[in-house]
């Protein structure tokens, strides 16, 4: 069977691939920024499900556009290790096929490597020959097979390795109680896991079970040790219900924040400037339902009790605050902003010395803002 990568609306896929070739080039920028320091002699892109290279209409899926940026970096060309895995032989052989018509495509120091291999729980010996260095991996399975903790735990082992997985929602939803699945959600979410869910989800309607399933999996990974956790989810096409996720898995901070822009300028609607951090095919037929929430009321109140009493930068807020939140930095600057001129704050500088950018205040990373004490 195909990738259903590819089978999807079109314009879904795109998202898709967008979000993974664009952090795929900002990962090796600061890869090879380091490079010189650390240092780093390889970089690894891994795709484990990468389906026959482009999308039934003919663009570029993802291989193509990751192979296409290293080939145009010189310095990236040089390092790069890709290896791309699908199970389907039809695939394998057209996705050879396209890389081998790629343009440059002998630019690369190591020519890209090809497997046609089931994937299963433990997957670490697919990746001996990107031991040792950073890697990038993105794993998109159809449904639930070949998804595991074992095998994200092995992508994201050592220092600069990151992961974007795709999360079938739907069809693991309905196997979390279907037995004939079961070693596949136990894989997913760990025996003893997995049986607690199904206790507590008796009784869940649908936005509590998605709360509820995404944040177990939050935690399964963090015991892992992915510290951080970004999902973007793709709404049906009636924007009624989460279909699908792309979930981000990363142990640094800077991973998180470069992801977290990359997937706010990828979402579909916003509120207040906050972002959906989803993808809804029906956002344009519903403007009337957004707008409704005020995010920014709630930033606000979050951090006049979160830093009651105490003088920071606004890059030293952000960084205190944001994970975990939809919030990005455009919305702490314009809370902190605001704050500041409803007189509940104090800036360092003033507005008055600070510059103005399209007819409003700036404020910049290093400016102080003081929170007044609680009161009572």
């Amino acid at each position: 069977m195909a990738n259903a990568f590819f089978d999807e609306q079109r314009d879904q896929s795109l998202v898709k691939a967008a979000i993974v070739s664009k952090y795929f080039d900002a990962w090796s920028r600061v890869m090879i920024a380091n490079a010189n320091r650390l240092p780093i002699s390889r970089l690894a892109y891994i795709d484990l499900f990468a389906g026959p290279g482009r999308y039934k209409d003919g663009s570029k899926s993802t291989p193509l556009m990751v192979l296409e940026r290293a080939i145009a970096e010189p310095e990236l060309a040089s390092r790069l290790v890709a290896m791309f895995n699908d199970a389907d032989p039809e695939n394998v052989a057209s996705l050879a096929e396209s890389l081998q018509k790629i343009d440059g495509i002998d630019k690369l120091r190591v020519a890209p490597k090809v497997l046609c291999t089931e994937v299963g729980i433990d997957a670490t010996t697919m990746f001996q020959n990107t031991q040792g260095c950073p890697t990038f991996s993105f794993i998109d399975p159809f449904g639930y097979k070949g998804l595991s903790r074992g095998i994200i735990q092995s992508v994201i082992r050592e220092w600069g390795c990151d992961c974007v997985f795709f999360f079938n929602y739907s069809r693991i939803n309905a196997g979390i109680n279907n037995d004939s699945v079961r070693h596949h959600m136990d894989a997913l979410f760990g025996r003893e896991r997995i049986a607690r869910m199904r206790a507590h989800l008796q009784n869940a309607n649908p936005v509590e079970r998605e709360a509820f399933i995404l944040e177990e999996l939050a935690q399964a990974l963090q015991e892992m040790g992915a510290t951080y956790m970004l999902p973007f989810r793709f709404r049906r096409p009636d924007g009624s219900r989460t279909s699908h996720a792309l979930v981000f898995v990363t142990k640094h901070p800077l991973g998180y924040s470069i992801m977290k822009g990359i997937m706010a300028g990828e979402s579909s609607t916003e509120d207040q400037g906050v972002p959906s951090f989803e993808y809804s095919p029906a956002d344009a037929r519903c403007p009337l339902l957004f707008s409704l929430n005020r995010p920014l009321d709630t930033l606000s109140g979050s951090l006049m009790d979160k830093f009651a009493g105490r003088t920071l930068s606004m890059k030293a807020i952000f960084d205190a605050h944001n994970v975990g939140t939809p919030f990005i930095e455009r919305n702490y600057k314009q809370v902190l902003n605001q704050l500041e001129s409803e007189g509940k704050i104090v800036a360092n500088p003033p507005a008055d010395r600070r510059p103005s950018r399209n007819g409003e205040r700036t404020f910049a990373d290093k400016t102080l803002a003081t929170f007044p004490q609680k009161a009572g």
